[in-house]
């Protein structure tokens, strides 16, 4: 998964942690068993859709073709207004008031079933469902209502752009998406520099995000997950007027911070001793490229070459993703990625793909849609506090609620 939701897990944490002392934590508990279609082996509660849709995409971006019970999975996650949640553990239910909806799970969801083909009729609801719920400034939050931030905003533009929408005709009181996202642009000089943030504060101030910077840079050049290298501007920082000026700035604020750090991006979780951000830095090339920058791309994308291995094994299929779409950006082999061969690795999280020869499954293949799992939601918690830094882009998701 990535820094959207392992946000999203953070947040539920931080309520669960005010209601309920640190003694009387749950313990860790046994689980419905994950559905056999699903990539990954983690539970799926914060990410499930987010996931899928991302393995989905990197696999039609290769040029493999995905399991039919993988694409009729998430198919079956939408609600009937069309929206997703992060995940639905009986897609027969019909989702209520209680159901958590989820913007990036949608927008994402859309830009695979768009990519695959043959889904016009669940990405075309899931498109008219995001503009029901776009918000007065003409941006989105995680949730319907909630907030506007940059990764939800810059995914859904993704989304947009992917249905063929024009986002910047896409309004609500005469605001686009693109004017949500000058508002979260940081201007010029100070430690901010043409940063993105993700929120303003409860005072109203904004703070630099790499996160959201990646993010917000692709969401203002009209971009999806997938890209290929653009056009290079040399246009300095300057007051962000236009969203591609606002592009032009997040992208320097981005090779400014990764060349700080060896062609890194670093991260950390309060208390702990900063790390390599993996995702970022993925999220990060993909971002630079797709404006053009591609120096400073290239040196990144070999340092995760050299780097990341660890980390998407741990991290799993959303993981594995990221990098895909790092390597596709950069004109790099995702089948040779410093040794590795990422397709491989990508199509062992989930069912065999609809591919000639022999191909790779999971031993969760093996198992039904119902059961027990050793994996419960609060084991995956525990997990993801420990192991969870550097777990990349928006949520988006990468699930954040409030301003880091």
């Amino acid at each position: 998964m990535n820094v959207r939701r392992s946000a999203a897990v953070l947040a539920a944490v931080a309520v669960i942690g005010a209601a309920t002392p640190a003694a009387a934590a749950p313990s860790p508990s046994p689980s419905q068993a994950f559905p056999s279609a699903l990539f990954g082996d983690t539970d799926p509660k914060f990410d499930g859709v987010w996931r899928q849709s991302l393995a989905l995409l990197a696999q039609d971006t290769v040029g493999v073709k995905p399991a039919a019970k993988s694409v009729q999975w998430l198919v079956r996650q939408q609600c009937a207004d069309g929206s997703f949640a992060s995940y639905r553990p009986d897609p027969a239910a019909k989702c209520d008031a209680k159901t958590m909806l989820d913007t990036n799970a949608t927008s994402a969801a859309v830009q695979a079933l768009t990519a695959l083909g043959g889904h016009d009729d669940v990405t075309g609801k899931a498109v008219d469902w995001l503009k029901s719920v776009q918000n007065e400034d003409g941006g989105w939050g995680y949730s319907p209502g909630g907030a506007s931030d940059t990764n939800s905003t810059s995914i859904v533009i993704g989304a947009l752009a992917a249905a063929g929408e024009k986002p910047d005709r896409v309004e609500k009181d005469g605001k686009s998406p693109y004017d949500a996202l000058l508002k979260l642009a940081l201007p010029c000089g100070g430690d901010g520099d043409g940063a993105f943030a993700f929120q303003p504060d409860k005072k109203g101030k904004l703070a630099a995000n790499a996160d959201a910077t990646a993010a917000g840079v692709l969401g203002a050049l009209g971009q999806g997950m997938v890209v290929k290298p653009g056009k290079k501007s040399d246009a300095a920082c300057e007051k962000a007027e236009t969203p591609e000026q606002a592009a032009a700035n997040g992208a320097s604020y981005l090779t400014a911070a990764l060349a700080k750090d060896d062609n890194h991006l670093m991260s950390a979780l309060a208390g702990a001793e900063p790390q390599p951000d993996y995702g970022n830095t993925a999220d990060a090339v993909v971002a630079l490229a797709a404006r053009g920058d591609t120096a400073q791309a290239e040196k990144s994308v070999r340092w995760l070459q050299k780097n990341s291995a660890s980390w998407a094994a741990q991290s799993g299929p959303a993981a594995y993703a990221q990098l895909i779409f790092a390597a596709r950006a950069t004109g790099t082999n995702p089948r040779d990625f410093g040794g590795a061969d990422l397709v491989k690795q990508l199509n062992a999280t989930g069912p065999a793909p609809q591919t000639a020869g022999k191909t790779e499954t999971k031993a969760s293949d093996e198992k039904e849609d119902s059961g027990s799992d050793f994996f419960g939601v609060w084991w995956y918690v525990g997990v993801c506090l420990v192991a969870g830094i550097g777990i990349g882009f928006l949520f988006t998701g990468r699930k954040k609620q409030q301003q880091p």
